[in-house]
């Protein structure tokens, strides 16, 4: 895609954009940049995106060359263009790629790639919006939609010892397949999807052994039973009050998912929408429960520290030490948030925004975020209704 693709549409056959002179920025040209800029449109308003990588989707081709959806197709389609049926019920990361590449063209949205905010202010009058940008630039919009993404900045834990360990280490985020680990021993460290699938990936993959160091058991679903996608139960219970779905979720795990306790992974005793709330999204099986009951991954305690030397080695919660070949850090995010608008006291303690979807804060009116929840109910099915609210606050405040 070129730097700035626009709409080749004749004027007089689209929408006057609302407020002409300064459009909405949507910072991010992930899904829910997309789709906020495609509902923008829709109402008549002009949005730009503006994307700091060179394409749309940028993080999605930084995944794992295994990764597929955990929800559905047609459940996790943007606002306006379905996801094509030949991508199957659960879509694969070059086929998500795909579909945000032709997204952006079909509904012919505005996009300069190449182009990063670092801090967005108010304007000197209060009216609008100030974006700080790459080159010097200095835009000014009438409202700023903020899609920089649940997984922005890949997060290591400050382990003691880390910066003498000589063993190799890399973050998932850089992890693309098992070639490379192909009769090596591994150590994968966190057991949320990413974890879960890594390890999975590497095991099938050829790794001569795989280990899982695992700090709190998670939540483990099937993505489908009988048919059943575990994100229809989401969607069905998300209004529900937080104990009943902990209470039924506990009942449908017993009856659909075998007790791994002896394998290391004893069920939670905190209830799986309690979890959720927490941040802690269930792990969805796409064959842990088989490598772990068939030995192929093995689950370790927690990592503790570090040690140097050579070999270097993983020092764990219970004691024991690890010597491995690599260690690959399933470990998580940061939103990295902070020095883009952590000034406008938007952020809560945990660096999340306050507000999400058509809310904008109190103190900052006109300033909208999208991308940052995880629901049970499913993070793309998220976006796409956040960006209809978003278009209709937008949409109300011009007016």
């Amino acid at each position: 895609m070129a730097d700035s693709h626009s709409a080749s549409t004749p004027a007089s056959a689209r929408p006057a954009p609302a407020f002409a002179g300064h459009p909405v920025y949507v910072i991010g040209a992930g899904p829910g940049g997309l789709a906020a800029a495609y509902a923008l449109r829709a109402r008549g308003i002009r949005a730009v995106v503006l994307e700091k990588a060179d394409r749309v989707g940028a993080s999605w081709r930084g995944h794992h060359d295994r990764l597929r959806l955990h929800t559905t197709r047609r459940l996790s389609a943007l606002p306006g263009l379905a996801i094509p049926r030949r991508s199957g019920r659960w879509v694969a990361r070059d086929d998500m790629v795909r579909y945000l590449e032709t997204y952006a063209e079909h509904h012919e949205l505005e996009i300069v790639t190449g182009v990063e905010v670092f801090r967005v202010d108010r304007t000197p009058d209060g009216t609008g919006w100030l974006l700080h940008a790459s080159g010097g630039r200095e835009l000014t919009g009438s409202a700023v939609v903020v899609a920089t993404g649940h997984h922005h900045t890949p997060r290591l834990p400050d382990w003691p010892g880390l910066d003498d360990y000589t063993g190799e280490l890399l973050h998932a985020a850089a992890y693309r397949n098992a070639v490379p680990y192909a009769g090596r021993d591994v150590l994968v460290v966190g057991a949320g999807n990413t974890g879960a699938e890594i390890a999975v990936d590497l095991a099938e993959g050829g790794a001569a052994r795989v280990r899982l160091a695992v700090r709190t058991a998670p939540h483990i679903l099937r993505r489908s039973t009988l048919g059943w996608a575990a994100q229809y139960s989401g969607v069905l219970v998300r209004r529900l009050p937080v104990g009943l779905v902990d209470r039924l979720a506990g009942l449908f795990a017993k009856a659909t998912v075998p007790d791994l306790t002896a394998h290391g992974l004893p069920r939670p005793d905190t209830g799986l929408c309690s979890r959720a709330r927490q941040g802690a999204i269930p792990v969805q099986d796409v064959g842990l429960i088989d490598a772990v009951r068939a030995g192929t991954v093995e689950i370790v305690a927690a990592v503790d520290s570090f040690e140097g030397g050579h070999p270097g080695k993983v020092v764990l919660a219970d004691g024991s030490r690890v010597e491995t070949d690599a260690v690959i850090a399933a470990t998580g995010y940061a939103r990295a948030l902070e020095e883009l608008v952590g000034h406008l006291d938007v952020l809560d303690g945990r660096g999340m925004p306050v507000v999400h979807g058509g809310h904008t804060p109190a103190q900052a009116p006109g300033l909208y975020f999208t991308g940052f929840t995880d629901p049970i109910s499913g993070m793309l099915r998220e976006l796409a209704l956040d960006a209809g609210k978003i278009a209709k606050a937008v949409a109300g405040r011009l007016r």
